[in-house]
């Protein structure tokens, strides 16, 4: 598990736990870690969490299907190339789970694609300077001169317009169409309304060339 600070893991800890319990499942304290991933360098670090009986340990790294990930993209053994294809199908899998349900702020796009670039950095190395002969950080654009693939808000955007397409063709009866498309029937609180789902579509489809009017109807063809 992570977060910025224990309160939140402590939390959403509690949340897993009681969720869990209503569908007759338990939570291995063995097996479930935490770890705080924050810019905060003078954050009060708890140690291990403990709710009811159970005990989570504090880790600073932790392993995915074995591996530590980090050591990994940072090895001198292994290719850029295949350092790639490893962000590209063990970790970008996991971030982007349930991408096509997000409605994302201009500032959450903005971390992403710091996450980002922290890692193409991890898989590219630094660059000698040609003038100075000294190392430096790839600048962004280089990275993705590098990577030569669609970033991660462009991988986000088109699965989630397709998830669109598909949500659009399914019809007011289904959960999914209610969910994403319905309008609620209360009366929304003062200020500024918080951007929806649908927002994006019509944001992302600006993108692409059109008006972002009508794109229920337009989603009825699957061709177009």
């Amino acid at each position: 598990m992570l977060g910025e600070n224990p309160q939140t893991i402590r939390e959403n800890t509690g949340i897993l736990l009681e969720a869990s319990k209503e569908r007759g499942l338990e939570v291995n304290p063995e097996k479930t870690k935490y770890m705080i991933m924050s810019h905060d360098d003078n954050i009060v670090r708890n140690g291990n969490i403990q709710i009811g009986n159970l005990s989570f340990e504090e880790v600073e790294k932790f392993k995915y299907l074995g591996a530590t990930v980090e050591k990994l993209l940072s090895s001198s053994l292994l290719s850029k190339n295949l350092k790639v294809r490893i962000y590209k199908t063990v970790i970008l899998p996991v971030v982007l789970y349930g991408c096509e349900t997000w409605t994302l702020t201009l500032r959450e796009e903005h971390r992403l694609r710091v996450f980002e670039n922290k890692v193409l950095r991890k898989i590219f190395g630094a660059k000698r300077d040609e003038v100075t002969g000294e190392w430096r950080k790839l600048h962004n654009t280089e990275l993705h001169a590098l990577y030569s693939s669609p970033d991660i808000i462009r991988n986000i955007k088109s699965r989630r317009l397709r998830w669109a397409g598909h949500v659009g063709r399914m019809g007011e009866s289904r959960n999914a169409y209610r969910v994403l498309l319905g309008r609620p029937e209360r009366k929304r609180p003062l200020g500024r309304p918080r951007r929806r789902w649908e927002d994006n579509i019509k944001m992302d489809l600006r993108e692409v060339g059109y008006d972002g009017r009508g794109w229920v109807n337009l989603a009825q063809d699957r061709d177009q």
